[in-house]
């Protein structure tokens, strides 16, 4: 039975944990506002690209001379997985799922013969894939400088992946990113970039946009402006995976340390009614001993 030292020692040291889950737990919750504001504003231009791009690749349907990033390379033999996860860990099972999500595909890839070649987007998701899939991963993306994730980090990581396409380094490129629902719900998602999936996105397919009876038309041709939007909806669509990413992270975060601090509310509790039981104990005993002794004289 520990001392009622240890118990002192072991309940000031829940105390100073619970602080420190309670602070990180409220800085998530600041961050988590402005992280959730900046993933909902880029939603409406990501869908919006996917409908132009659907409306596009339909024009071109049965056409000759379709860019190569919308069509592919024709085979689907080198598959290409890039794993955006968090920096830091404390964040529940945040990083895990995402790394769960991508090892079930990889395995399921190697076991149609494919080759598969990973690119990892922050340290977690290194750290989870490395001691299975180790040998596929290319390289990890470091944004630990990073305070604020901005365009321009999702386009370098795009311009890398687009010159690993043109170099023939790959066929097929997914993303793999949390979308954020809420502070409790984070879904893993996997989005093909190549090949483009052209479909309308989730929503779209059954809403109907009031044109006010204009008829348009795509200068130049349709050819000619998928070779530019498809590179942009690359960078678009890593840049949507990261701040969906950032959202998710910081409500895993907080009710991650919401738990945290609960528990450790419960412990000290615990904690706190084994000392006085013994306390109390230890006193009853001491005065026994003294009645015990003054009966004897």
């Amino acid at each position: 039975m520990a001392s009622l030292k240890d118990l002192r020692n072991r309940i000031a040291s829940v105390k100073a944990t619970q602080k420190i889950t309670k602070a990180m737990q409220m800085v998530a919750a600041a961050k988590l506002r402005r992280a959730q504001e900046a993933a909902i504003a880029a939603r409406p231009y990501s869908q919006r690209m996917s409908t132009v791009l659907a409306n596009l690749s339909a024009a071109l349907e049965g056409r000759d001379g379709a860019p190569q990033l919308m069509v592919g390379t024709g085979k689907a033999d080198t598959h290409l997985l890039v794993v955006c996860t968090a920096e830091r860990g404390l964040c529940g099972g945040f990083n895990s799922s995402i790394a769960k999500l991508a090892r079930e595909r990889a395995d399921e890839l190697i076991e149609e013969g494919k080759d598969v070649k990973i690119l990892c987007v922050g340290k977690k998701g290194y750290d989870a894939l490395k001691r299975l899939h180790g040998r596929y991963i290319l390289d990890t993306v470091d944004l630990r400088g990073v305070k604020r994730v901005g365009f321009n980090d999702a386009h370098a990581i795009a311009l890398r992946i687009l010159e690993m396409f043109e170099a023939g380094d790959f066929d097929v490129c997914t993303v793999f990113y949390s979308e954020f629902r809420s502070v409790i719900s984070q879904i893993p998602t996997a989005q093909q970039l190549i090949p483009a999936q052209v479909e309308a996105a989730d929503g779209e397919a059954d809403e109907t946009f009031d044109l006010g009876g204009a008829i348009y038309d795509y200068e130049p041709d349709e050819a000619e402006i998928l070779q530019e939007l498809l590179p942009r909806n690359i960078s678009i669509q890593i840049f949507r995976a990261l701040l969906e990413n950032a959202a998710s992270e910081q409500g895993a975060r907080m009710s991650a340390m919401d738990n945290a601090t609960r528990n450790a509310g419960e412990m000290i509790d615990k904690l706190t009614l084994s000392y006085n039981r013994q306390r109390q104990a230890q006193i009853t005993k001491e005065l026994i001993e003294i009645i015990s002794g003054a009966e004897a004289l």
